[in-house]
């Protein structure tokens, strides 16, 4: 599933930034609704809001690297689908912008990387990629305040029931037999 969402993402990232550059000139726009969604074509040298400019776009270059390489190892224990769509959002977004620093001039590992959706004036032109990190994000948040791991299980918490122990509608639990946990009273308490 991670793989598939990854390539869904670079298929939609590609095609879309291909479009954009064979028809939109750069610094023109094209108003959807308005001035609140419009699509130009910026090239963006720096992180997120041009944070850097062109002057560390290698350093941006080698975090993608990074990130990459670290879900593609993850990916053996993956065994929640949650993560799965999560790290495949975040795989695709990566890479799609990876792929236009490698590529794009000015030159290989420095390249711009191609926003093209604006919403309103107020916000930093994007691109799918983006969104898709972005998305990412935010469910690796729900994620982990809902507790779930990679590999698809919760941590116990101590006000959880142990699995051992009798609890008020499990009252087999007491009683010994073939498949259940035999539990010893201690009265001497």
């Amino acid at each position: 599933m991670l793989l598939g969402v990854a390539a869904v993402v670079i298929a939609a990232d590609l095609i879309s930034k291909a479009l954009v550059v064979a028809k939109i000139p750069e610094q023109t726009y094209v108003h959807v609704i308005g001035n609140v969604f419009m699509l130009t074509q910026v090239r963006n040298g720096g992180a997120a809001f041009n944070l850097g400019g062109t002057s560390i776009t290698i350093v941006f270059t080698l975090i993608a690297v990074g990130v990459v390489t670290y879900i593609l190892r993850s990916a053996n224990h993956l065994r929640s689908t949650g993560w799965a769509i999560t790290l495949g959002l975040l795989l695709g977004g990566a890479t799609g912008n990876l792929i236009d620093r490698i590529f794009r001039a000015p030159g290989a590992f420095r390249g711009d990387v191609v926003d093209w959706i604006e919403v309103t004036r107020y916000w930093p032109v994007f691109n799918v990629a983006d969104s898709c990190i972005v998305c990412a994000g935010i469910l690796v948040v729900l994620l982990a305040l809902r507790g779930i791991r990679l590999d698809g299980t919760r941590p116990v918490r101590p006000t959880d029931p142990q699995p051992d122990s009798p609890t008020p509608d499990n009252p087999k639990m007491n009683y010994p037999g073939p498949d259940y946990p035999t539990r010893v009273a201690d009265d001497s308490r």
